[in-house]
């Protein structure tokens, strides 16, 4: 493109933008405006990685609808892939037995294998003494509290937890 204006003319820097041509902030000098880092709280990070491609659009309707005070266990990988669990109470036990809150057939899971502990808005995992172990983002533990997008692995179920979406919120405001 052309400028119209004379070539023989000096040319005067307009407001807001520098000799050069590139814009500045008014009032900021350049050097304290390049650094264009931003952090988030790992709730948001945690969000996040629950709305990545796993989660099919009823999946994120189910969490969004979430009431305070509950959560959601979605199944990854094992015989029920995609069956979703709520967790709505102050105890959720797992296990083989047809008693069990959530009841996962497959050897790899004990009778009693698990249970998911409710903590006002918080929740943990707490094995159960099972054969194969109870596992929190691929480390065996005998407790752990559940963050947002967490993987819980019962024999070879994989479990994704999410938590009620007015709980995360409540969380990262306090």
């Amino acid at each position: 493109m052309v400028d119209s204006r004379n070539m023989n003319e000096p040319q005067r820097d307009e407001p807001g933008r520098t000799a050069s041509g590139s814009h500045r902030l008014q009032g900021i000098p350049a050097a304290e405006n390049t650094d264009t880092t931003i952090t988030f709280s790992q709730e948001f990070a945690a969000q996040l990685a629950a709305l990545d491609g796993d989660v099919t659009a009823e999946e994120q309707e189910a969490i969004a609808a979430l009431p305070s005070g509950s959560a959601l266990l979605v199944v990854r990988r094992g015989p029920n892939t995609g069956a979703r669990f709520l967790l709505d109470a102050d105890v959720t036990t797992v296990g083989r037995h047809p008693d069990a809150d959530i009841f996962l057939d497959d050897v790899t899971v004990s009778r009693r294998h698990a249970e998911f502990l409710r903590h006002g808005r918080k929740f943990e995992v707490k094995d159960l003494n099972s054969l194969n172990g109870t596992y929190f983002d691929g480390v065996r533990i005998d407790t752990a509290s559940l963050n947002d997008g967490a993987e819980v692995q019962v024999g070879k179920f994989r479990l994704t937890f999410y938590a009620s979406r007015l709980d995360l919120a409540r969380i990262a405001s306090d």
